[in-house]
């Protein structure tokens, strides 16, 4: 098996991009990332966001889009995910309302399903990314997360995982990722301590997570991507994604 690509969700350096987002890739670049997945794309036309990344040699492989915007405005975002060469677009989250009940939740699911299969007939995969609620709640006998994923076929809807909610919802990361192989082509590799029972996100190798484990598990499964996130940094957020980086150069994963 070929080593897994690391890339940095873009989420990561928000702050960052909103002062200078060109100049930010390409610190993200120099650094040894491979890829970026965005959320959000600075009001950069997608053509000249496109030959920035290529001269960067960054690869734009996925990038987070709200539900609401792909039910509003699915066809522009997925043109504008084509033109940059972005194989992935990842659903990041979803509001209370849309699993308030069981009735709420398969509502929502058709709408992933259908928006997947759009997605799919385009030549774009389409995917949804976790938080620890989706492993706290259960319809029936089965986790929220196994209801979604359970409600698409494979080739609508991709898993995208985030293995540190995973584990902060107490379940057996590793061991989750290959419950989906062949359908799980990125998975986010996150740390993080607790305070007072708070998660908090944190560098790579400097929490609780068994990272080599979930990684291992990663590349058994089949995934492409080790995406690199941290929701909320403890020191400067450049600093971070470069401490993360080097902890996965420093243990061969990189």
């Amino acid at each position: 098996m070929t080593r897994l690509s690391i890339g940095l969700q873009m989420y990561t350096l928000r702050n960052e991009t909103a002062e200078d987002f060109l100049g930010t890739l390409r610190k993200v670049a120099e650094m040894g990332y491979e890829g970026v997945e965005f959320a959000g794309y600075g009001g950069l036309d997608a053509k000249a966001l496109r030959a920035e990344l290529d001269a960067l040699g960054l690869k734009a492989f996925s990038s987070h889009v709200s539900l609401a915007r792909m039910l509003e405005a699915g066809d522009a975002e997925i043109e504008y995910a084509l033109t940059l060469g972005c194989k992935h677009l990842v659903v990041p989250w979803l509001g209370e309302e849309k699993y308030a009940t069981e009735e709420a939740l398969a509502e929502t699911c058709k709408q992933l399903d259908e928006i997947g299969a759009t997605c799919a007939q385009r030549g774009i995969a389409f995917g949804y990314h976790n938080h620890s609620f989706e492993l706290e709640r259960k319809f029936g006998d089965k986790l929220m997360l196994d209801y979604i994923f359970d409600s698409a076929p494979a080739n609508h809807l991709q898993v995208e995982l985030d293995s540190c909610w995973v584990h902060n919802a107490g379940v057996d990361a590793a061991a989750y990722i290959g419950k989906y192989k062949g359908r799980i082509p990125l998975v986010h590799l996150k740390d993080m301590t607790r305070t007072d029972g708070k998660a908090n996100t944190v560098e790579l190798g400097k929490g609780e997570v068994d990272l080599l484990a979930i990684a291992k598990a990663a590349k058994e499964a089949g995934a492409e991507w080790l995406v690199v996130e941290q929701d909320v940094c403890q020191n400067p957020p450049l600093e971070s994604v470069a401490t993360s980086i080097e902890w996965l150069k420093s243990n061969g994963l990189r």
